[in-house]
């Protein structure tokens, strides 16, 4: 399954870094692309191990505001 979340407050290199580590650290994640340009975050998953609800979480706990 493949998602695209919308990141209102992602403006730095370093929001790249944690918000890369974070959606790693789960079980399921087969690919992330993060677009500092476009407060874009693109996640390959497989939904049998995660969900749209449980990334979201994980994003929102970090203090991220996902649209």
């Amino acid at each position: 399954m493949k998602t695209v979340f919308r990141i209102s407050n992602l403006r730095s290199s370093e929001d790249v870094n944690k918000l890369r580590k974070a959606i790693a650290k789960h079980e399921g994640v087969i690919a992330c692309q993060i677009s500092k340009e476009k407060q874009e975050i693109s996640i390959v998953y497989d939904s049998y191990f995660v969900t749209d609800e449980v990334l979201v979480d994980s994003l929102e706990e970090m203090g991220y505001t996902v649209l």
